[in-house]
């Protein structure tokens, strides 16, 4: 028997890999697998070459477990290894196999999986002690190798018969869990389950007496010819379906597909999936699956797959992509910028490509692939200008556009005073039914941005299409969302509108977080008579807040809405006369006073401006102070009786509940008493 120490720089070097080198102890078993398919691969490639002329027999890669002996063990009918081959990729920790095997027959290595060696340390993560069995092709004598997790090591002669290798793994008592057939299965299907070699677990079984019993016939977890490895011409709409399925049972079918075959700079295969998006964007990433020759590698393909892209779903592999040592983590290099940047123009093209060849089939898809666009445009500069050919704009009577095609339907009507073209828009068709419909009466376009991202892409569209602006239908008057020429409609005298702002002011509920501007303004007979509006900019940077960082600010400021009253209308006009009449005798004497009180104040103003700072006496800002608190009292008498007003009369609640619920914000109480007061009014 040989004994001696592995070829380590610190005896530390199995305490690193159990709980540093490795990212997560489950992958061992990717990596012990891995190296069998890999071996068997090896075997393939001499025989291709006629370096081995022995029967080959039936290749597999066998996993069993013990649960009383508390092992498990891997086994493949390969290459197998020398005692020699031991000492120099096993005992020597950090040389690999690979690199010499690939030397050697590089021009026929493509599906060898490599890191022989190193990866095999992984077993030393959840084992306390692993054997190697092995006997090389070369015919020379079969090796028995054992290591109980220290740089100690025994090698001697063993009595094995066949060709290859059996790991077998002593596992740790913190690590019984994994000696568990459900467990073990389940880790098989999420790394090997396309492997090249048929990978066996057990047999298939049959209900048979009333439980479950072993059939003759092995448990092959793994379909070794997976989709992505064929020709595009070879299959049909069907088989990338029903692939989909096998990779998301519970999903929705896919809306397309993109098959990716390049080998030139770099080596890539894969299909990618355009899925139907729900409205959570974080539940819908990390569904693209990284492979390395039919490893499973990863679903965290960040860098890789450019973001906005990371929605979609499938399957990339791909071995010149860099792995760090346990291949869990992308390292970035020119190599991943590359694939990255093929990707991109892959979608691209093929979204080119549908909207080209069957523009009726894209506009039907457009709610669903608008996300992915939309994210892109947003997220990655230089897609933009691949996107904005086939970027769609739809109206609310479900017409879609080109940018370039809206333009030109709407810069007639739309184009403002300044010059400005105005894209009216609605982020929901129910609710802001009324704004709409009076923007089409004034022949107005309405485009319906009900998207998840649809208030950063407004802002975006801002900044890259000249003199144009988005406004949402209901963030003002119509004259003043398109302004043309300045419209001549007879004013309400200041004092007359004000005091009718008053009125309603003071009757507008008290919402946290909610404040109320009231304004007078003539809209012309036909229009409503009294209608909220919300700033378009206000609205817009508390809805960023909600979606960018930095933004906070916003998020904390209370909504802010602008109650309209039209003067020109009848009800409004019979509110003024009627709250005229019932408070004119109570105002008139309170009118006269602040009459009084403001032009002593503009006196009193004129003579201090006619002074130097040091001439203004202490008495004389005295009075001035003074008058201004006499004005604020007559304007507090004042509008307590217009509140008195307002308060006694229906009509006025009436105007604004009704305000209120074209908007859908009167609720609970405040609804329970409108619909009692509708009922009181039509008896």
């Amino acid at each position: 028997m040989q004994t001696g120490n592995i070829g380590v720089t610190t005896e530390n070097i199995f305490p690193v890999i159990k709980k540093f080198l490795y990212s997560d102890h489950e992958i061992f078993l990717r990596e012990i697998v891995s190296n069998a398919v890999d071996a068997t691969q090896k075997l393939k490639t001499l025989a291709g070459k006629g370096d081995f002329k022995g029967e080959m027999g039936e290749l597999k890669v066998s996993v069993s477990f013990d649960k009383e002996a508390g092992t498990i063990t891997v086994s493949d009918r390969g290459i197998g290894m020398t005692a020699d081959e031991i000492e120099r990729y096993i005992n020597q920790i950090a040389f690999s196999g690979a690199n010499d095997f690939l030397d050697k027959y590089k021009e026929d290595a493509n599906a060898i999986i490599g890191h022989f060696g190193l990866g095999f340390y992984s077993s030393f993560m959840v084992s306390n002690k692993v054997e190697i069995i092995t006997k090389s092709y070369k015919d020379e004598p079969a090796q028995h190798w054992t290591c109980d997790g220290s740089p100690s090591y025994s090698l001697e002669a063993a009595d094995k018969a066949d060709r290859g290798t059996d790991i077998i793994m002593h596992i740790d008592d913190d690590c019984k869990d994994f000696l568990d057939k459900n467990k073990l299965e389940d880790l098989l299907n999420k790394y090997c389950k396309f492997l090249p070699v048929p990978v066996v677990f057990g047999k298939k079984q049959e209900w048979k007496d009333g439980k479950y019993e072993d059939t003759d016939e092995d448990n092959v977890i793994n379909s070794i010819e997976p989709l992505w490895t064929k020709k595009p011409a070879d299959l049909k709409d069907e088989d990338y379906k029903e692939f989909y399925r096998k990779l998301y049972p519970m999903h929705d079918e896919p809306l397309f597909w993109i098959h990716l075959n390049v080998d030139y700079p770099f080596n890539l295969t894969g299909i990618l999936y355009f899925p139907k998006i729900k409205n959570n964007l974080d539940v819908q990433r990390n569904k693209i699956q990284l492979y390395c020759n039919q490893v499973f590698v990863t679903d965290n393909v960040e860098n890789i797959v450019p973001d906005f892209l990371m929605l979609l779903h499938g399957v990339i592999d791909s071995p010149d992509i860099p792995l760090n040592v346990s291949r869990s983590y992308l390292q970035s290099d020119q190599n991943v910028k590359k694939i990255s940047q093929y990707i991109t123009k892959k979608v691209s093209d093929r979204l080119n490509r549908i909207f080209k060849t069957d523009r009726p089939d894209f506009e039907q898809k457009w709610d669903d692939i608008k996300i992915f666009i939309h994210y892109g445009m947003l997220s990655q500069e230089d897609y933009y200008d691949k996107a904005k050919n086939y970027f769609l704009l739809k109206d609310c009577d479900d017409k879609h556009f080109t940018l370039e095609e809206y333009q030109t339907l709407i810069k007639d009507q739309q184009t403002n005073k300044d010059g400005q073209l105005v894209y009216l828009y609605a982020t929901d068709k129910e609710s802001q039914y009324t704004y709409i419909q009076s923007a089409k009466d004034m022949s107005y376009s309405v485009l319906l941005l009900d998207g998840q991202l649809d208030t950063p892409l407004v802002s975006m569209l801002e900044r890259k299409l000249e003199k144009s602006t988005f406004t949402r239908v209901d963030a003002d008057t119509l004259d003043r969302l398109i302004q043309k020429e300045d419209t001549k409609r007879e004013v309400l005298e200041a004092e007359r509108g004000d005091n009718l702002s008053a009125i309603f002011r003071s009757q507008m509920p008290k919402t946290d977080k909610t404040e109320y501007h009231v304004e007078a303004q003539a809209l012309g007979e036909n229009a409503l008579p009294i209608m909220i509006t919300q700033s378009e900019y206000m609205r817009r940077m508390k809805e960023m807040s909600r979606i960018q960082q930095g933004m906070s600010f916003y998020g904390e400021m209370p909504d802010m809405y602008t109650l309209v009253l039209n003067t020109d209308a009848p009800l409004i006009k019979a509110v003024l006369e009627d709250s005229e009449k019932a408070t004119e005798g109570d105002l008139k004497p309170i009118v006269s006073e602040i009459k009084g009180l403001t032009a002593r104040q503009a006196v009193l103003r004129q003579e201090q401006d006619k002074k130097k700072p040091e001439e203004i006496t202490d008495a004389d800002k005295e009075d001035l102070k003074k008058c201004g608190e006499d004005i604020k009292v007559q304007q507090d008498k004042k509008n307590e009786i217009l509140s008195a007003y307002g308060k006694g009369n229906d009509r006025v609640h009436q105007l604004i509940d009704l305000a209120l619920l074209q908007n859908g914000m009167l609720k609970g109480e405040a609804l329970t008493n409108f619909i009692k007061r509708s009922v009181s009014l039509i008896k």
